[in-house]
């Protein structure tokens, strides 16, 4: 069983930066969870953030270990919910997750629908210039939900695998996403994978029509990677 911690924020304003919801404070108790996400839970930027594809944020507890020995100065800031994440649990990680995955939490049903996709508000938010490319390029990301069962749910409430619905773990779907040559089967194989979002359907289209991989730069560093 795998329980999870659960977090929720608000949108705030950041020094020389856009408002954000990446601070989150962690609940305890029962939330309503709706088609958008927990109660309470607030997106900035709706093209990039939440939405119904997009309604729950999910960072493996473990990756929090290994960012503490490889980035010792920061050491102190690595501790959920530092990556703006939903859910924290310890035992489901990218390679044990797959794209499409139904998992019945409380009173809800989420299905996994791809990885998160860093951008450079980590790196802003966790002074740390690296950390989009460094989470991208280890496979480090977790992964996104959108809720095909509204309820209540909680903390005290496990996950429970329901149905298993493609064989692309989401560390499968990172690594063809974002880690290897322009590969027009692996992008076949990705966008026919059960339940993956319909943007990262749409990416995967884009590259097969332009014959490119599109690029990474603005999304991980803003401006700076223009």
């Amino acid at each position: 069983m795998h329980y999870p911690d659960v977090y929720i924020g608000a949108v705030k304003p950041y020094e020389n930066d856009r408002p954000s919801a990446i601070g989150k404070r962690q609940v305890d108790g029962i939330l309503q969870l709706t088609a958008l996400g927990l109660e309470g839970d607030e997106q900035a930027e709706s093209s990039y953030h939440g939405g119904p594809d997009r309604a729950l944020c999910h960072f493996p507890r473990e990756h929090y270990a290994w960012l503490r020995q490889h980035f010792p100065e920061q050491e102190e800031r690595f501790h959920p919910p530092a990556f703006g994440e939903n859910l924290s649990t310890l035992g489901l990680t990218e390679a044990n997750v797959f794209i499409g995955d139904i998992f019945r939490w409380g009173d809800a049903l989420i299905q996994v629908t791809q990885p998160r996709s860093p951008c450079y508000k980590l790196n802003t938010f966790l002074h740390c210039p690296q950390m989009s490319p460094v989470l991208q390029d280890t496979g480090k990301c977790g992964w996104l939900y959108r809720v095909i069962a509204t309820g209540s749910v909680s903390g005290d409430k496990p996950f429970e695998l329901m149905t298993r619905n493609s064989d692309v773990s989401v560390a499968e779907a990172i690594s063809i996403a974002f880690n290897m040559p322009f590969d027009e089967e692996q992008y076949r194989r990705l966008m026919n994978a059960a339940g993956l979002s319909a943007s990262w359907s749409k990416t995967m289209q884009m590259r097969l029509i332009n014959r490119k991989i599109e690029d990474f730069g603005r999304r991980l560093f803003g401006s700076a990677g223009k």
